[in-house]
């Protein structure tokens, strides 16, 4: 009797089917409304546009690959921290019984009273947060006890501009944290503070590249912390799966993603798709409502927010439509920020390894992004989609083929740069002025390069390089510095807004020349 009793449990358990993960969202309260190098010098003789490099990878190639990557890591996150669990098979930290988070934590949607945090796990489980003022001082906690897969958690009634540390887990067990699980909030709107802004664009290519170009940015930044994070398209190769975005987003940059917010735009590879948990959509959580700040935008596609005294504006040029430039129009409108920064992934002006003459979306991106943004006082408009690294002048005015480029579209010919000719300068300082000039930057060679002829009239610099954009923004000063993936500065320009200096009166004590761009460039010559 007995063994026949352990027969039919053993035949039952085999037939059981798989519990599947829930639906995303289910369970979940939705949010509000570089390697060494022995010769450091950048060489001119880099800058051959039509050089094609050794990680080029076509566009039109990558579309034929289709979507046959598994998806897998090579290795697990860097940095997890062992509170009781091991390794699981995929990279994720795995708890008692199996239990594994494959994807997170990662943080969203940063206001200077909450943060969302995000996380996966292989099983359906309650939701737990734990959080306070350090790693061993965690007495707050939100709950969640309805079982999920996908779990989002909104921390609301924090302090502004404040570090909180945080574990993520079950109601009953923590199954991640420690002392890099950790996040600021956002410092009040307006305040005048430094704030350092990191931008990729196009890194969604796994590899030894992408992962050069990370390390490059980290090791320059040295000390100084991240506060915006954006991405500029192009996030996933080849189509944005979720294996995709597992092996080309989430695993390389999980120690950064458990401790600063990224505000993500969509490129051309982030495709989407119908079903829960497969595509951008489902995989960030982005403002709708004006929550973060800006004016309400009631889609994911585009939104605004706001961080200290920078307005940031996020676009998608391939949905352009009237909604979008009406929406546009108004929040330029309504914003006073001393600063705008816009970013969206396809430039408006490239000779690279796309060309901005004959690419009909960025044509109507030129033609009807740049009057609405240009009016509004916009500052930097930062893209990807060509890989390669591309610097404008100051400009304003140009919305033509690059043959209708004329001189007085060039606000200042000067190559922008402290060092040289000297910053770009613009006269109004406190609040946005309309027509006084842009910078137009592409960075779309985070993880893979495509050559061109990188010889477009309206840009003072041009690279057929590796890397990442660090921008500072100090009082009435913004400094930037393309960082290539052997961690040599390879362009700087800065901007100055106003007559006189204005230093940054609330900056974190210590930071100011943390945050200086070079200041941190671990004994790298910078030409």
């Amino acid at each position: 009797m007995r063994t026949s009793l352990l027969a039919f449990m053993l035949i039952a358990g085999l037939i059981l089917p798989a519990q599947r993960p829930g639906r995303f969202g289910a369970a979940a309260p939705a949010p509000p409304g570089a390697g060494s190098d022995d010769d450091d010098s950048w060489d001119d003789d880099d800058e051959v546009g039509d050089r094609q490099s050794d990680d080029e990878d076509r566009d039109a190639e990558d579309e034929e690959k289709g979507d046959d990557e598994d998806g897998q890591a090579r290795t697990g996150p860097r940095g997890v921290e062992n509170r009781g669990e091991s390794l699981g098979p995929k990279g994720g930290v795995q708890g008692r019984g199996g239990l594994e988070i494959t994807r997170g934590p990662y943080l969203q949607l940063s206001t200077p009273a909450s943060v969302t945090i995000r996380w996966r796990t292989s099983q359906p489980t309650s939701s737990r947060v734990q959080y306070g003022g350090s790693p061993d001082r965690l007495e707050l906690q939100k709950t969640e006890m309805a079982a999920s897969t996908e779990h989002e958690m909104q921390l609301t009634g924090l302090s502004p501009d404040t570090r909180y540390s945080y574990s993520i887990g079950t109601s009953s067990s923590v199954l991640a944290g420690g002392p890099d699980y950790a996040f600021r909030t956002a410092p009040p709107v307006g305040s005048n503070r430094a704030v350092r802004i990191w931008m990729i664009g196009d890194s969604g290519r796994s590899g030894e590249a992408q992962q050069r170009v990370r390390d490059a940015y980290d090791a320059y930044s040295g000390a100084a912390s991240t506060d915006v994070w954006l991405l500029l398209g192009d996030n996933a190769y080849d189509t944005g799966t979720a294996p995709q975005y597992q092996a080309g987003f989430f695993q390389p940059y999980a120690t950064r993603l458990r401790s600063t917010v990224v505000w993500p735009s969509r490129g051309n590879h982030d495709q989407t798709r119908a079903g829960p948990d497969n595509d951008y959509y489902d995989f960030f959580a982005l403002p709708t409502a004006g929550e973060a700040g800006g004016t309400a935008s009631g889609t994911e596609a585009y939104y605004s927010f706001d961080f200290a005294n920078v307005h940031f504006v996020c676009l998608d040029a391939e949905r352009l439509d009237g909604r979008m430039i009406e929406w546009l129009t108004a929040d330029l409108a309504a914003t006073d920020q001393d600063w705008v920064i816009a970013y969206w992934h396809h430039p408006p002006y490239s000779k690279g390894s796309h060309d901005s003459d004959g690419d009909g979306i960025m044509t109507q991106a030129r033609r009807r992004f740049l009057p609405v943004l240009e009016a509004g006082g916009v500052d930097l408009v930062a893209c990807g989609h060509s890989h390669a690294y591309e610097r404008s002048f100051l400009l304003d005015g140009h919305y033509g083929s690059s043959a209708s480029l004329s001189r007085s579209m060039i606000l200042d010919r000067g190559d922008g740069r402290p060092d040289g000719s000297g910053p770009y300068r613009k006269p109004t300082f406190g609040r946005p002025a309309p027509h006084e000039g842009a910078v137009y930057v592409v960075v779309g060679s985070s993880s893979k390069l495509g050559g061109g002829r990188l010889d477009h009239p309206a840009h003072a610099r041009s690279l057929n390089a590796l890397g990442s954009l660090a921008v500072d923004v100090s009082g009435n000063r913004l400094e930037a510095a393309f960082v290539d993936d052997r961690g040599r500065v390879a362009d700087r320009f800065a901007i100055v807004k106003g007559k006189d200096p204005v230093s940054s009166v609330d900056g974190r004590p210590g930071e100011a020349d943390a945050r200086r761009p070079g200041a941190n460039t671990g004994g790298r010559t910078e030409r």
